[in-house]
């Protein structure tokens, strides 16, 4: 899909940090030479008011793993048509806390389905819209069990797993690494995260060109 718009998605193991990241790059983004764009937060599985209820579900419930994704796609259709493709056609900046790499890592590589059947998912869920910039959010993943704020299922199956997880996104950013920003969490402020994000977007980004 051809658009004007500019799509960030930010992907990470539980407690990494992408939601405080989030709101600090709209911040910096407003002040910034890109800030005469109206700005998108939304998240997956959710962002919209039926994308909003199957999370409910999906995040509590234990399912089989087939049918978690199908659950997950399911969202993101709906999430797409209602929310991202509007605002991408709209020319807005959206700035998308998960997105289809977290299938990759969740359902494709730590729950072991068929890498190229996820990828043939996410592409039939979002009619082929990809993330301009993604930002991985490298955090130990021990680490980033003990400072998660929301207990969900996927915290309670363990550091062993979110490795697993880890490693997903990993093969996820070497095949295509031009589109990913790796940050490492520790030892940085949100602020100054987000700064590296601001940066990378504003150079890769002229706001006369888009």
């Amino acid at each position: 899909m051809k658009h004007n718009g500019i799509f960030v998605t930010f992907e990470g193991t539980e407690g990494a940090g992408k939601s405080t990241l989030i709101h600090a790059v709209a911040r910096q983004l407003e002040a910034s030479r890109l800030g005469s764009r109206k700005i998108l937060l939304t998240r997956e599985p959710g962002g919209s008011p039926i994308a909003e209820r199957i999370r409910d579900v999906v995040i509590q419930e234990s399912v089989d793993p087939l049918a978690e994704l199908f659950l997950y796609e399911a969202a993101r259709a709906e999430h797409v048509a209602r929310k991202i493709r509007p605002a991408l056609k709209a020319g807005q900046i959206v700035l998308c806390d998960r997105f289809t790499d977290s299938a990759l890592a969740y359902q494709g590589y730590a729950r072991g389905l068929p890498w190229n059947k996820v990828k043939m998912m996410n592409s039939v869920a979002t009619g082929g819209i990809t993330p301009q910039l993604t930002v991985l959010l490298d955090i130990d993943p021990a680490f980033g069990l003990k400072r998660a704020r929301e207990q969900t299922r996927f915290e309670a199956e363990g550091v062993e797993f979110q490795k697993k997880v880890r490693k997903g996104f990993l093969k996820a950013r070497n095949e295509n690494p031009s589109r990913w920003l790796i940050l490492k969490v520790a030892d940085k402020s949100p602020e100054e995260l987000a700064t590296r994000v601001v940066r990378e977007l504003l150079k890769r980004f002229k706001p006369d060109s888009i």
